[in-house]
């Protein structure tokens, strides 16, 4: 059945006799024409029907021709179309097979230029302009571009062929809808675009500025939209729960607010809402909505010449029902509304039982998207090898088919686990999968480094689907390009692709992180076994996607470990580049190309800290270390002069303070030590000492720089009494430390080396520094009684300095007592020693003349230069070697008898005896060299132990029994600070 209103026209539209058109209230009509209307559309100069494939059109009445003209039928030739949709002037017609053509006002056809054979699935027409969606998911305009209508940037002329608008490629399109000067797309998410004439904010942008390239409107999104109608000046919107949205020109009362103002924001219809509206659709100053529920259509807007269909002869500024016959509420249910610029339609059918006697006459049809029983079809050979090669070319080369591929009902996300058996059927077939992969490849090199829209980034979420299930050489092929394009993206996409990396689910996360860091630690193998020598580009792109990772797992408190994302064959590179050396010894190899390729690799891997383990980077950083040296005194004469520090004992600090202010120094060179009046020579010994009494001397420096806490731990002095240059020579003095392998005997809290590293402390920082503190600190934020908080009456004030202007008139309250404690925390590791901070940072950056240190993380930052905190002492025994003796030996299971017996600082005075430092090197004591060399002489009662702190060596005589090695022992380690030291 078709009923219609409005503006006076043809009895029975030249579609049935007169007599069979039946009159009902308020000028409404209806009939039920012979042949069944498959499609129909109304313009301001025609009003088309689709029957059987055939058209006829009728041309309205216009001021300048006061008469209807026949129902026409136009000559197609071998055309059957499926869809029309009128225009300002004319139609635009959609053939089955997909092909376009265009009827001008005199009703001839021809057929659209410009699309290269696409196959069309939806057209669209406005006043001066017209749109197409193709089945690959490319948006295709024509006509005027006056308010940019067409999207093709501004200034762009109009076009009477198609036109490809490139700025939505890759978004998956559900519908396109064009009004009289602006044009909307409606993706399959449900994100709403919008573009051209906004003189009444019909854009729902919140202005009037016209756009001349497609604009998200974000009001819309979370809204769930599922169609959009274009009115003259004015849109509509339907949600998926039955919502309505209009905005745009309001004159009329066309947007049912119940006013006759614009609307420069979408804005719900309230008297709509609950009714469940299924379909709404706008005309060109009056809207129509229907209720399927119901069977129900409301109409608002201009009432002239009854096309509200409500014999109410005003502006209509809110829904009012349309009086339809009782035979057509009950029999027929309403599919299709069409609202032209002065008259209504109603397409219905009838109702068997509970379905409908024909299908939605034309059903929106959605972009070709990827899918399992697809993928059934190609791997089964049902079709013609040409025919599956077709389609796979048409789906994969589309960013936009992938992009609306094996989306969720939600359409907000992707189904992993259909696309997961999806893909894995497809690889059962051979030939199916390198077509694909080819496709694939191409598609990679052609996309665009910034894509228009969140969903133009899918295909980067489901190709790792794909690309991981592949054969080794078309997954690393696939990954390398996958790579590259990810790192073309701009740095604004990116961060959108790192959203949608925060929000997948874990074990795609992780599959994710190994299809990056597979192919890694294969180059970094081949690399390792002399199998690969060439351009490390690749290696390096795979390490900055998988930092992206790394950083999106830190941000998002993912659960995954630094062991998630570490490559073992490090240490297998590193030991290559070891072997190198050794064979190299002797030679200039510091020149030699394959050492220098190797350094090189190890300098790209440096900047990715995630990737390696702590002893593996411990030793990147003294290879390159070396080399720095190296290169330094291949620019430079070397004179020992300036890497040579001269120190008496009695006086450590203040003769390096002395000696540092003289500015001679050279930090690139390895540091030696003298001591006044002594004839060691410094082969790590000595310095190891150097700096181990030198941090003792800081600690009682009369200055103060330096403040020890409850913790223990030692933190800046922040009184301010201090000159910079004091907090300046302490950055020094521990960078040379870090840059000459040696530890430092101060206890700094974890916090100084975030700091360092550019992380912000935390409260569990200040635990660390301060528990007492941090404890309180904490009670307040778990505190659930109002009263208990007014009762502290605590303030923005922390030991007399403002967290914020007015602190002192801020009381401290449920609501903001997290702001308090963040802001409590950062004054006292920020605010009141930013400028102590700053100097020792710049004095630090001074004695470790390169920054391969920010490879580590804190806590392996400050394990290489405070040593690890456990003592594991049978670790000791453990690695221990001899020299003129062995372990079964009397004086050397006396030697450990002794040992254990002695208490926690003794054990530590004999490792300042023997190494000349107490503290433990990362990775315990298994990176440090103990040799316990027996000493046979005639008179060893009267000789005391001897330590050669260089090489780790202790020199015992044999003495008779173990209470003769307990005293002679304990007074080395207690008063012996020179005597017998080398």
């Amino acid at each position: 059945m078709l009923c219609y209103w409005g503006a006076q026209i043809r009895e029975g539209l030249g579609l049935e006799q007169q007599d069979k058109v039946k009159h009902g209230n308020c000028g409404i009509r209806s009939m039920c024409p012979k042949t069944k209307v498959q499609d129909m559309s109304a313009g301001r100069s025609f009003v088309g029907f689709v029957r059987d494939g055939k058209v006829s059109v009728l041309r309205l009445r216009s001021e300048e021709d006061n008469h209807d003209g026949k129902l026409k039928h136009l000559q197609l030739k071998n055309d059957r179309i499926r869809l029309i949709v009128c225009g300002g002037d004319g139609a635009v017609l959609l053939a089955y097979g997909g092909n376009v053509l265009i009827m001008d006002k005199s009703t001839v056809c021809r057929p659209l230029k410009g699309l290269d054979n696409r196959q069309v699935i939806q057209i669209a027409c406005g006043d001066h302009h017209s749109m197409a969606l193709t089945h690959d998911g490319h948006v295709f305009v024509w006509g005027d571009n006056s308010h940019g209508q067409l999207g093709l940037e501004k200034d762009h002329p109009g076009s009477p062929s198609a036109q490809h608008v490139k700025s939505l490629s890759g978004v998956p399109l559900a519908q396109i809808s064009a009004g009289g000067d602006h044009s909307f797309g409606l993706s399959l998410s449900g994100v709403v675009f919008g573009w051209g004439k906004n003189s009444a904010g019909q854009l729902g942008l919140g202005d009037t500025t016209d756009r001349h390239v497609p604009t998200v409107v974000k009001s819309l999104n979370q809204k769930k939209t599922v169609s959009i109608s274009c009115g003259g000046e004015h849109t509509a919107t339907l949600s998926k729960g039955g919502t309505v949205f209009t905005f745009g020109s309001g004159v009329s009362g066309q947007l049912g607010h119940k006013s006759f103002r614009d609307e420069h924001h979408p804005r719900v219809v309230a008297e709509l809402w609950g009714s469940e509206v299924s379909q709404v659709t706008c005309g060109r100053h009056h809207t129509l909505v229907s209720v399927a529920s119901s069977k129900r259509i409301y109409s608002f807007g201009c009432w002239m010449q009854g096309k509200l269909g409500n014999c109410k002869m005003i502006k209509k500024s809110v829904p009012f029902p349309v009086d339809l016959s009782t035979q057509c509420n009950h029999e027929y249910t309403i599919e299709k509304l069409i609202a032209g610029e002065n008259h209504s339609f109603a397409l219905s059918f009838k109702v068997l039982g509970n379905k409908s006697a024909k299908s939605k006459p034309n059903p929106i049809r959605e972009v070709l998207t990827l899918n399992d029983r697809m993928i059934d079809r190609w791997v089964s050979d049902r079709d013609s090898w040409a025919a599956i090669k077709k389609e796979i070319k048409k789906v994969f080369s589309s960013t936009a088919c992938l992009n609306g591929s094996f989306l969720k009902a939600s359409r907000d996300e992707h189904d992993f686990e259909l696309a997961e058996k999806a893909f894995s059927k497809l690889l059962e077939n051979e030939k199916v999968t390198s077509k694909v992969v080819e496709v694939v490849q191409q598609m990679l090199q052609s996309l665009n480094p910034n894509p228009f829209g969140e969903e133009s980034l899918r295909l980067y979420i489901l190709l790792p689907e794909l690309i991981r299930r592949l054969q080794k050489q078309q997954r690393t092929e696939l990954t390398e390009a996958l790579a590259s394009k990810i790192l073309e993206l701009k740095p604004a996409v990116r961060k959108v692709l790192e959203k949608y990396w925060s929000k997948l689910p874990d074990d795609c996360l992780k599959s994710l992180v190994k299809l990056f860091r597979k192919p890694s630690a294969e180059m970094i193998g081949q690399v390792s076994r002399g199998e690969m020598n060439q351009d490390t580009h690749h290696l390096e792109n795979f390490m900055q996607i998988l930092q992206m990772i790394y950083q999106v797992c830190c941000s998002a408190n993912r659960d995954f470990t630094n062991r998630d994302f570490i490559i073992h064959e490090i240490n297998d590179l590193l030991d290559t580049l070891q072997a190198t050396m050794e064979d190299l010894d002797g030679f200039d190899y510091y020149e030699t190309d394959l050492k220098n390729y190797y350094i090189g690799i190890i300098k790209i891997l440096f900047k990715f800290p995630f990737a390696a383990d702590t002893e593996s980077k411990w030793r990147m950083f003294r290879y390159l270390r070396d080399e720095w040296i190296q290169r330094s005194q291949d620019r430079f004469i070397l004179n020992d002069d300036v890497s040579t520090l001269s120190i008496n004992r009695e006086s450590v600090l203040t003769d390096t303070l002395e000696y540092l202010r003289q500015g001679t120094h050279s930090f690139s060179n390895e540091l030696k030590v003298v001591f006044v009046g002594e004839n060691g020579i410094d082969m790590r010994g000595l310095s190891a000492e150097f700096f181990s009494l030198l941090f003792q001397s800081l600690l009682k420096w009369e200055k103060k720089v330096l403040e020890v806490h409850e913790s223990s731990l030692v933190w800046f002095n922040p009184d301010g009494m201090q000159d910079d240059s004091d907090f300046y020579y302490l950055g020094v003095i521990c960078g040379m430390a870090l840059y000459n392998h040696h530890h430092i005997n101060l206890d700094f809290p974890l916090a100084l080396y975030k700091k360092l590293l550019q992380l912000s402390p935390t409260l569990n920082d200040l635990e660390e520094l301060s528990p007492v503190e941090a404890r309180s600190l904490k009670s307040l934020l778990e505190e659930d009684e109002d009263e208990v908080l007014e009762m502290l009456s605590l303030d923005f004030m922390v030991k007399g300095q403002e967290l914020i202007p007015n602190g002192n008139q801020i009381l401290v309250t449920k609501s903001n007592r997290w702001n308090y404690v963040d802001l409590y925390v950062d004054t006292v590791f920020n605010k009141s020693v930013k400028n102590q901070f700053e100097h020792f940072s710049r004095g630090f950056f001074k004695g470790c003349p390169l920054d391969f240190w920010k490879m580590f993380h804190p806590e392996e930052l400050k394990q290489l230069l405070q040593g690890s905190p456990k003592y594991e002492w049978k670790e000791l025994q453990q690695c221990a070697s001899y020299e003129n003796c062995s372990a079964s030996e009397e004086l050397i299971k006396n030697f450990w008898t002794v040992f254990f017996e002695f208490t926690e600082e003794n054990k530590r005075k004999l490792l300042t005896f023997l190494y000349g430092t107490d503290r433990v090197p990362e990775g315990g004591f298994s990176q440090r060299s103990m040799k316990i060399s027996q000493l046979n002489c005639p008179d060893p009662e009267d000789r005391l132990p001897v330590a050669q702190t260089c090489f780790g060596r202790l020199i015992l005589p044999k003495y008779s029994d173990i209470n003769t090695l307990r005293d002679k022992l304990m007074h080395a380690i207690s008063f012996c600070e020179v005597f017998g030291r080398g």
